[in-house]
């Protein structure tokens, strides 16, 4: 596995920065904003944007004095590729099994 694909593993290792990956994919959106629709304070919220921005699944931009944050989905296909690796390699071996 790649060293990209285990960040992005490693990151979404956690429910709270799943739900912020799913909150991000309706558009950017500003920490305070993210903090109330999860019922976390903005603190907390920013140190799991720190850890999804490391392993590239979002991006942010500052705007005045709110940084919005949105999804990166590029950072996904190094995930979506291993997935499919490991979906044709079970599907080979079970392709294997019954046709013996």
């Amino acid at each position: 596995m790649s060293d990209q694909a285990e960040a992005v593993f490693d990151a979404l290792g956690d429910a709270t920065r799943r739900r912020i990956l799913e909150r991000l994919a309706n558009g950017p959106t500003p920490v305070g904003e993210l903090a109330a629709d999860l019922h976390t304070g903005r603190p907390g919220i920013s140190k799991h944007l720190k850890v999804l921005e490391g392993a590239g699944l979002v991006t942010h931009e500052s705007v005045g004095t709110r940084n919005l944050y949105a999804l990166a989905p590029a950072a996904l296909v190094p995930l979506q590729q291993w997935l499919v690796g490991m979906w044709d390699s079970a599907l080979t071996a079970f392709a294997e099994e019954i046709s013996e």
